[in-house]
């Protein structure tokens, strides 16, 4: 798949008006290189030599938005303007949007937020690892793997779907992982169908990812209570670093290459043909 004929394409659509045909229908929508162009993946799967789904743009660096979870407010004008209709709230909860990020634009903001963080450590004004390194975390998980992320049903923010598999994700961060492990609730892996651990360096670069069956959890590691504690120790087997039994999962090689430490990077190389 070439991008610049994606992108042309994509501009080309957007030139025109769409009101008398049903494409207003489509769920899947890919953004141009400008923020107010968009165009259905339908109709470009049509166009493009290459691209037949949207595997295809996740494998080339594509990031998909749910847009009732992240409202793009070029897209409903654009909608508007398109089909000659508003974008009803029905039909904007089933909207996909897939954009192709400034990697470079992230890459150098993660590298300034490091370099604040050591400041604010070193001033004892950082007391706990909450919060951002969760989000970055949940965020390389869904570059990666190719997530959507959908409005939860059953508490405050969303949830992870992998196709129709439900996944819980873990963020520890740190450049050591804490003794007792990586904490999950028990009732949370238990309605998902995968857990990822994905630990994030100190610098914010992933150092390793733990990629498991929800059930296997369950059976090797539940115990008693209501909290599971995953440690280095139990599940060094399955780290990416050590094992290729879901590496089939990863959809952007790239992505996860790029934003890992160098020392990570350089175990997964070999898997990925690089």
């Amino acid at each position: 798949m070439n991008l610049e004929d994606l992108y042309r394409e994509i501009e080309t659509f957007s030139k025109e008006t769409h009101g008398s045909s049903d494409l207003f229908k489509e769920e899947v929508f890919v953004r141009g290189e400008s923020e107010n162009d968009f165009a259905p993946l339908k109709h470009l799967c049509k166009k493009i030599e290459g691209l037949d789904n949207f595997v295809k743009l996740q494998e080339s660096g594509f990031v998909c938005d749910s847009y009732d979870l992240y409202e793009h407010s070029s897209f409903s004008d654009w909608y508007e303007h398109q089909f000659s209709r508003k974008l009803k709230r029905a039909e904007a909860k089933k909207v996909l949007l897939f954009y192709l990020p400034d990697n470079k634009a992230i890459f150098d903001a993660i590298e300034t937020v490091n370099n604040c963080y050591q400041t604010l450590r070193s001033q004892h004004i950082i007391l706990n690892n909450k919060n951002l390194p969760v989000q970055i975390g949940e965020w390389y998980c869904k570059f990666i793997f190719g997530l959507q992320q959908r409005k939860s049903t059953s508490q405050r923010g969303f949830d992870c779907y992998l196709g129709d598999k439900r996944v819980e994700i873990r963020v520890e961060w740190g450049d050591h992982t804490s003794p007792k492990g990586v904490k999950i609730r028990k009732s949370m892996v238990t309605l998902s169908d995968y857990s990822i651990m994905i630990y994030i360096a100190n610098n914010f670069m992933i150092r390793e990812i733990c990629f498991l069956d929800s059930d296997f959890i369950m059976r090797k590691f539940s115990g008693k209570g209501h909290t599971i504690f995953l440690k280095d120790t139990d599940v060094t087997q399955y780290f990416f670093s050590n094992s290729s039994k879901h590496l089939d999962k990863v959809v952007n090689s790239s992505a996860l290459l790029k934003y890992s430490t160098p020392n990570f990077a350089m175990k997964l190389a070999e898997s990925f043909g690089s």
